[in-house]
């Protein structure tokens, strides 16, 4: 019985030791040697699962003096399709692309038909790419124009070590739109204090500086804790007025950074329940005054009937009881809407 090795004798082909090799190419030095072990074409095709004109042309470009021979061939082809276009035509798209850097070949190929020369939109498209890669077309720097942000003389970003332990501390303030009919706009203005989940909520025809200031009076008014600080974003009835009464009243006003509602989180997941709870249910009268009186009336049912998670499932009126914020507290007498 006679046995067989590939492992064995495997680079006795070659009069030189082997050059660093890549597995493709190790492969096909041992489906060579296997055969001229075996000359069996059969066993080395299935082995290595190739076919036979495969196996025949490594076979053929293989020289055992020069293992690079089993390395991949280049495929571009021998002959090479070239360029044919006119000197006239390169410097003329090379004259439009630089008066209309953004200019695509479509709109070249218009300006370029006026001028009486006809060309595809796919050799224009070449031409700029091989203007570009010769150098002599190079794509204009971006320039980015710098929008002046309105100066805040009051608010600032939140100080990092700004701590917030009880009720008052940070007290989050946003506007939701409320539009029932087509045509009709409403807004919301909300505030909600970060601990004990107390929300305070008006509605107005608009949302301006001075509708947030008249607000900012109804959230002294209604909130049973003093406020430290209000957190709002960048919308632009918070300034102004709205940022003066808060510097004369001195309530620390911080606003978020652009494009971050995340970090106003808890004033936004109040206006989802508002809208699921309250708009989404009930009926409403769309004039403002009609929708501020039911507005209180869900106020009430918020904050002193609807039990929250967040505060183990206390109202917000019992957690400011049980920590001794508030001892007495008035509840508005009609919930039979709800």
């Amino acid at each position: 019985m006679s046995f067989f090795s590939i492992a064995k004798g495997f680079h006795k082909l070659s009069s030189h030791p082997p050059p660093d090799l890549t597995q493709k190419e190790l492969d096909r030095l041992r489906a060579i040697t296997i055969y001229k072990r075996t000359k069996d074409v059969y066993f080395v095709c299935k082995t290595y699962g190739i076919s036979r004109a495969t196996f025949y042309r490594w076979l053929r470009r293989f020289n055992p003096k020069d293992l690079n021979s089993l390395r991949d061939r280049s495929r571009r082809p021998r002959r090479v399709r070239r360029a044919k276009w006119s000197r006239e035509l390169i410097d003329l798209v090379k004259e439009l692309r630089r008066q209309y850097p953004r200019w695509g070949k479509e709109k070249l190929r218009m300006l370029i038909r006026e001028r009486g020369i006809e060309s595809s939109a796919s050799t224009l498209g070449r031409i700029i790419g091989y203007l570009k890669r010769t150098g002599d077309l190079v794509e204009p720097s971006t320039r980015v124009k710098s929008t002046k942000r309105r100066k805040r003389y009051y608010a600032i970003r939140k100080p990092k070590d700004w701590e917030v332990s009880k009720p008052g501390d940070l007290v989050q303030v946003d506007t939701l739109d409320i539009r029932p009919l087509p045509g009709l706009v409403l807004k919301q203005f909300t505030a909600r204090d970060l601990i004990s989940k107390w929300d305070v909520i008006e509605a107005r025809s608009r949302a301006t500086s001075h509708t947030a200031k008249e607000f900012l009076d109804t959230l002294n008014r209604k909130m049973p804790f003093k406020i430290r600080a209000i957190q709002v974003d960048g919308g632009s009835e918070f300034y102004s007025e709205f940022e003066r009464e808060c510097e004369r009243i001195k309530i620390r006003l911080f606003v978020l950074p652009p494009k971050s509602p995340k970090l106003n989180g808890c004033v936004e997941r109040a206006q989802r329940t508002h809208r699921e709870e309250f708009y989404e249910l009930c009926d409403i009268s769309w004039t403002v005054p009609e929708l501020n009186k039911e507005l209180r009336q869900w106020e009430n049912t918020y904050n002193c009937v609807r039990p929250h998670q967040a505060l183990g499932y206390k109202t917000p009126l019992q957690f400011l009881k049980d920590g001794g914020i508030i001892d007495n507290y008035t509840n508005p007498s009609n919930l039979s809407h709800m």
